[in-house]
Order: C-alpha cells, then structure tokens, then sequence
C-alpha cells in the first residue's frame, strides 16, 4: 500500500505541474491565452484530473505524517515572506493581539475571532511534508484549529459550495488596486481531518516568513493552495466574482484549481 501511495502521489503532482505549466511556457504564449483553444482544452483537462483525483483520494483519507526526528530543518519560506501592506504591518507590530478573522458569506451566524479565541479551540498537531510546485519539498510540524469547527461554529448555509481564503498581500497592482493574495478549496477539503488554520509550526508561534499570524493547511493538496497571512474567510456556492474566477492568485495563471497529491 505506501508503494502505491507513492506512485500515485507523484503521478498526481506531475500530473497537476503538467497542465498549469502548459499554458505557461513561453511558446504556448500565444495559444495558451484564457478562451483560447489549447487553454480550453487544458481546463477540460483539469476538470477530469479534478474528478480522478476525487475517486482516489476519497473524502477522509489522510496524508502521510513523518516522526518528528524526520524534521531536517525550517520550513522553507516561499512566495511571500514580508508583506508590506499598511494593515498588515500594523497588526505585526502589536504581535496580531488586534487580528480578527472574519468569517462570513454563506453563513448563519458571521464571526470575528482573535488569536486567542482560535487557540482556545480543539487543537491538532500533524508533521506532514509540504510539497512546492516548483519541485521542492519539506517536512515540518504544525499546530492549528481544524477548519471544520470554525466552519461548524459559522453553521454553514446548504448552498455553500466552496471556501475562499481573503488574504494580506498584495501580489500585483492591478487596474482597480492592489491585488491580494487568494485562494479556495471546496468543503470536502475544508472539512477534511488534517485541513488545519496553523498559528504553529515546528512547536513555535508561526513566523511572518512562513504566514503569521494564520494560514491554512490542506495536506493533500500542492503549496500553493495553503493560502498564507490569512485575512479573512468567506463561504460561496461560486468561484467567479474574484480576479480572473478561476479560484486562485496562481490559478487564473494557469494552474491547476484542484492542486491535489
């Protein structure tokens, strides 16, 4: 059985790292576009992966977690390791004691919730590797509150289909303004086991390189999809409405949504 969960894990990542790179290569520039031919054929493409992917991985199946003696060292910062936007340097600088994380959308009741109140929560702690798309991986410990009894406390609407992860900073300048960083996953994941809002990481409070003061965990999932300098978290039954509606910074580029190992 770990035989096979190895071969399918990497086959999966190649798989994933095959078709978002296709439209990204510099001589698919032209027949790559988003509405182009070759770029619809890739999203069919992601959608049957997406539908595969599902079938194989199942609803609660887990993620390998590693012995703490596997931890080799920090986990490896990536992507954004400083935002310099205004609120969120105003926050760092009292050590997030004034950060809310706001939950709303399609839920009963909204909440805004501190980092303690997110502490005082049902805690789980998993060494898990965490694995880039751009090839590298690494194994660390986090601790966090599951994302399924925050989503519980909220008492998430039936029609809610997706959750979408507001975060600080800023990727781009965009025509409208500063464009931040987002993601989402939909609620199978979100209610998964090991998905985790880690305020932690290898026992000590989690650093702004790695995300502080809260980013999400989606184990089985590539980094890209654990959205770091978490802002704000909101429910939908639809992905469009944000950047390009494909449901991510990353993906409206042209990565894959799903972004499962």
């Amino acid at each position: 059985m770990p035989k096979f969960e190895l071969s399918r894990r990497r086959f999966l990542t190649a798989s994933a790292v095959g078709a978002a790179s296709l439209p990204l290569s510099g001589c698919f520039d032209s027949v790559g576009e988003i509405g182009g031919p070759v770029r619809n054929v890739v999203e069919r493409a992601n959608s049957l992966t997406y539908r595969i992917q599902r079938m194989l991985l199942g609803s609660d199946n887990l993620a390998v977690e590693y012995a703490e003696s596997e931890i080799r060292q920090p986990q490896r910062p990536n992507g954004t390791t400083s935002p310099q936007d205004e609120d969120y340097l105003a926050l760092a600088g009292k050590t997030f004691a004034d950060y809310r994380l706001e939950v709303s959308g399609l839920v009963d009741r909204p909440l805004r919730l501190s980092l303690d109140e997110l502490r005082a929560m049902p805690s789980r702690t998993q060494v898990t590797r965490h694995d880039c798309v751009e090839g590298w991986s690494c194994i660390a410990k986090w601790t966090g509150t599951p994302l399924a009894g925050v989503l519980d406390q909220a008492e998430v609407k039936p029609n809610a289909r997706y959750v979408m992860f507001d975060c600080f900073d800023t990727m781009e300048q965009s025509f409208t303004g500063p464009l931040k960083y987002y993601e989402s996953i939909d609620l199978v994941d979100a209610r998964h086991p090991q998905t985790i809002l880690a305020y932690g990481c290898n026992g000590q409070t989690l650093p702004v390189e790695n995300g502080a003061p809260l980013r999400v965990r989606v184990e089985r999932q590539l980094g890209y999809k654990m959205a770091k300098y978490i802002r704000a978290i909101r429910l939908t039954d639809t992905l469009a409405g944000v950047g390009g509606g494909r449901g991510g910074y990353w993906e409206d580029y042209g990565y894959d949504w799903f972004g499962g190992i």
